[in-house]
């Protein structure tokens, strides 16, 4: 039982970098698709542009919005992978 458990951990600590690559990039390109019928922030964000008569600053918010996502998400990867490493 402790050998699976340790070869599993072992290999989560091995592929971790790239599940958190990959979060990223399909968080990214959530801008292109919206997930489950509901409007994405991108897309939202052009038609309260188009509602209110401004152009950049419902984009530029967007922007700050998936930013603060993607770092997140990022430093998060980052701490599960120090935990991870210390476990060692």
């Amino acid at each position: 039982m402790t050998i699976n458990l340790a070869y599993q951990l072992r290999k989560s600590q091995n592929i971790l970098p790239a599940l958190v690559n990959e979060s990223s990039a399909l968080l990214k390109d959530s801008s292109l698709v919206s997930t489950i019928g509901v409007t994405d922030l991108l897309r939202r964000a052009y038609i309260v542009g188009a509602e209110k008569y401004i152009a950049f600053e419902p984009l530029i918010f967007a922007a700050v919005i998936y930013y603060l996502m993607i770092m997140t998400l990022t430093l998060g990867g980052y701490a599960l992978e120090r935990r991870l490493q210390r476990s060692d």
